[in-house]
């Protein structure tokens, strides 16, 4: 009985030793492909950043100075009107790689703060109108996330909040509420981000029986 078990036993350690060795190279190569595309990007010369797809807030739009004596309210104003004068830009999915690959390395530094800004805003975007809705302002919170949703935030909080809000908040008609969700749809398939599926899953959940798509 013990001669079986060990032929089995050999058989299970070669494969597993031939196994280990193909994901050895596997990931060997990856690193290798990395380095180079690394060593490629840092030779890469400034570019313009002319015609990146800056955000701008809404200073306007927005619901500022409506905190009264709402301190969480206060501080999302705060944060988001502390980045009114700063550069925005979303790069979400993008590596410094691959940044440095399109406008240079030397451009990497400030591409690298504009990103941060993105995610500051998104971030104070999305508690400014958690709390909206907390408040039962509905109208002013819809105001906040779906700005947030244009500058194509993969928080899956601002979406679920929209959808909620769209069905059950506003007073929206069927054919309005079907119109809100399809409104998004474009986006969050634009999104390069995990988040995307489970985005497009809640929106496609949402929709009424008859208008559900494929989107996932």
């Amino acid at each position: 009985m013990k001669l079986p078990f060990l032929a089995s036993f050999i058989v299970f350690i070669i494969i597993f030793n031939i196994t280990s060795r193909r994901v050895s190279r596997k990931f060997e190569q990856k690193e290798a492909d990395f380095w180079e595309k690394e060593r490629e990007a840092n030779g890469v010369r400034k570019k313009s950043l002319e015609n990146l797809e800056y955000i701008h807030i809404p200073l306007q739009l927005l619901p500022f100075d409506t905190y009264g004596e709402n301190e969480v309210l206060k501080k999302a104003e705060e944060e988001v009107l502390a980045l009114k004068d700063e550069k925005i830009v979303n790069f979400t999915g993008i590596t410094n790689t691959d940044l440095k690959l399109e406008y240079g390395a030397a451009n990497i530094t400030a591409l690298t703060q504009y990103d941060q800004n993105y995610t500051s805003l998104v971030v104070a975007l999305q508690k400014w109108g958690q709390e909206l809705y907390n408040q039962a302002r509905f109208t002013d919170a819809t105001t906040v996330l779906e700005f947030a949703v244009k500058t194509r935030s993969d928080i899956s909080g601002t979406y679920r909040l929209l959808i909620d809000m769209y069905k059950t908040k506003l007073g929206l008609v069927s054919s309005e509420i079907s119109r809100k969700l399809e409104a998004l749809i474009p986006i969050a398939q634009e999104l390069n981000s995990l988040s995307k599926n489970q985005i497009l899953g809640m929106i496609n959940d949402a929709m009424p029986e008859g208008t559900k798509t494929e989107a996932v």
